[in-house]
Parts: structure tokens; sequence; C-alpha cells
């Protein structure tokens, strides 16, 4: 690790074996643990534990007071609310090690988790999916949605600039003015946005 390639906080831990991505800045009495990948441009705020082997994107913004245990992956730009909650064994027991069991999450790209949202472990988080402030996720969730409650579920669609579209045949985002359409019973496509479009085009539309 170079040390100017990004920033470390004087009272945070990154144990020897971590890789930090160019320009991620790491705050106060945060701990990375060894074998942990941080991605570019990311931002931890104050307390954000990430355990070993975990791996977190580009540009990723985790939110005070949060955990990324091994299992969990956060694709290139997830958004972690403060004290948002991810869990990796169904059945923990301190009686029981089940590290051998650890089950596998992933939050896909550029997902929101709401302050004080929990996800349960071994589910996916689609692209650009919004999980509300403290809903409760047990099942996977579809791209977009828009997820509330306990235990969640799907109360409508989110565009990628984070805006709730109006239902209807062709819903528009209000500020990027792109188009959104769902093609099957609870599968949203964005008409303006092919999904293999690379990261760096869509940042400077």
């Amino acid at each position: 690790m170079i040390e100017k390639q990004f920033y470390v906080h004087p009272t945070a831990i990154v144990d020897e074996g971590t890789t930090v991505g160019r320009g991620s800045k790491i705050w106060h009495f945060c701990h990375l643990m060894k074998g942990a990948k941080l991605g570019a441009d990311c931002i931890l705020g104050q307390n954000v534990f990430i355990a070993n082997d975990v791996i977190v994107g580009n540009n990723v913004k985790i939110q005070n007071n949060v955990s990324i245990y091994t299992g969990v992956e956060l694709e290139d730009d997830v958004f972690c609310g403060p004290s948002c909650v991810f869990t990796n064994i169904g059945n923990p027991r301190a009686q029981v090690v089940r590290k051998h069991l650890y089950e596998r999450t992933l939050i896909k790209r550029g997902a929101t988790i709401g302050a004080n949202a929990t996800i349960v472990c071994g589910h996916e988080v689609g692209r650009y999916a919004f999980i509300g402030a403290g809903a409760t996720v047990t099942s996977d969730v579809p791209d977009y949605a828009l997820m509330l409650g306990v235990p969640a579920r799907r109360v409508g669609w989110m565009s990628r600039h984070g805006h709730r579209l109006e239902p209807g045949g062709t819903m528009i985002c209000p500020e990027s003015r792109w188009r959104y359409q769902e093609v099957e019973k609870g599968v949203l496509r964005c008409i303006d946005w092919p999904e293999d479009k690379p990261l760096e085009q869509v940042r400077t539309k």
C-alpha cells in the first residue's frame, strides 16, 4: 500500500494484507481486516468494520457504524446508510462454530441500503435497488426495486438517479428523463441505459 494514494485516519486500523484503492478515505475508528479489498474512491465513515476477505467495489459509501462481515460483497457505487446491518449465518449460536457455513450476500451495483436496514444473509440486492430505512430484507431483491417494511416488500420502483417512478407503461425519471419499462411482472429495465454500458460513460452523460 502506498500512503499517498489514499487516506487513513490515525485512529483507524488497516491490517497487513489489506488492499485499498486510490482516493479512498478511511475515517475514525475503522478496522479493515487481513484480506479485505476496498476499491478506489470509497468513503468509510466512523466506526466501520470490514472483515476478512470482504470485497468492496469502487465508489462505495459506507456510513457510520456499519459492519461488513465475511461472505458479503458490495459492487461499485453501493451506498450503505448509518447503522445498517449485514449478517452471514442464518442460525447463529455462540457455542457452535459455523465459519465454514457463511452464506454469500451480494449487493449489486448502485444499490442503496437505508439507515438501520437489515440484510439477512444469503440474498442478492439488485442493481439500483433502494432499501428503505429500517426495512428487513429476507429474500432476493430485483433491480430498481423500492423495498419497505418488515419483512421488506416491493412497493414501487426507483430510477438509477434515486427517484421513485410513477407507475405506468413507460416511467420517466424526473431528473435524468431516462425511460423505464416493466418488461415482465417484477422486472424493470432502463430503455436509455443498456445494462452493459461502461461506468465511465454513465458518469459523463
